[in-house]
């Protein structure tokens, strides 16, 4: 089969899982699940993970080290323009020019559900700024589509809300996003389990994002091994085409032409 690959900002990445780096129990379990969910893009909290900031602290470079995954740098726990403008500017000046973040600027405390006023406008000075933008926000198609005309290279949209592990609640509002979309549609927030992530894949998306889902699990390190088959299989089936739904089963070997 022809090489299938996940381009964002111009780079390829034969995995489409992405995942976080919060919550596990330590660096190793980190590290552990990391690896085995086959992800090259990593995403992690800014304002809460230690990169280098802090020189007496635990760094997680050191257990996702830069010439071996794609670091994705997050404004996770910012509520305005100017608190995640400025948090991906750390990341940049942290991580020596790095361009590839992902922007999310939350409204509520309780849901961590989108802000997407604020997140249109902190994309715009993003990408005036030279940042490669993936951006998290609503599943409100016009949202999504304002977005990609603002520059950003990916748009991620909820399946539900952040850390609920409840699946897509939304698959029509998703499917018309990526139908319409120039850019990678990549789910992100809400997966639960490995059945969900395959959905995701089979609905065409791009990608999925995730973190509570391992990192959540009974066995974060298994757990990231049963996404990264979901990943794949739910791609595979995308690309193959699924049978059509029917009211009535048909024959798998029709009577015609039987010699009794």
């Amino acid at each position: 089969m022809q090489q299938d690959t996940l381009t964002i900002a111009g780079k390829e990445y034969s995995s489409r899982l992405l995942v976080g780096t919060g919550k596990y129990k330590d660096l190793a379990e980190t590290k552990a699940a990391t690896e085995a969910s086959g992800a090259q893009i990593i995403t992690v909290a800014i304002r809460r993970t230690n990169i280098g900031q802090n020189k007496d602290e635990p760094n997680l470079l050191d257990v996702i080290p830069l010439d071996k995954y794609t670091l994705l740098p997050n404004t996770a726990g910012c509520y305005n323009v100017e608190d995640a403008v400025r948090t991906c500017r750390l990341a940049r000046e942290l991580l020596n020019g790095h361009k590839l973040v992902k922007l999310e600027v939350l409204g509520d405390a309780k849901t961590l559900y989108p802000d997407t006023i604020q997140t249109l406008k902190a994309a715009e000075i993003l990408v005036k700024d030279g940042f490669d933008v993936m951006v998290y926000t609503s599943d409100d198609p016009l949202i999504a589509r304002q977005l990609e005309d603002i520059g950003c290279v990916a748009v991620m949209p909820l399946a539900a809300p952040i850390g609920s592990g409840l699946g897509i609640r939304n698959p029509y509002n998703i499917l018309e996003i990526i139908e319409n979309a120039k850019v990678p549609i990549i789910v992100d927030a809400g997966v639960g389990t490995a059945s969900d992530a395959a959905i995701a894949m089979e609905m065409g998306c791009a990608g999925v994002l995730m973190n509570t889902a391992i990192a959540g699990a009974k066995n974060p390190v298994l757990m990231a091994s049963a996404m990264k088959k979901a990943i794949e299989a739910g791609r595979e089936a995308f690309l193959a085409g699924r049978m059509p739904r029917k009211r009535y089963a048909s024959a798998s070997s029709p009577l015609d032409g039987t010699f009794f």
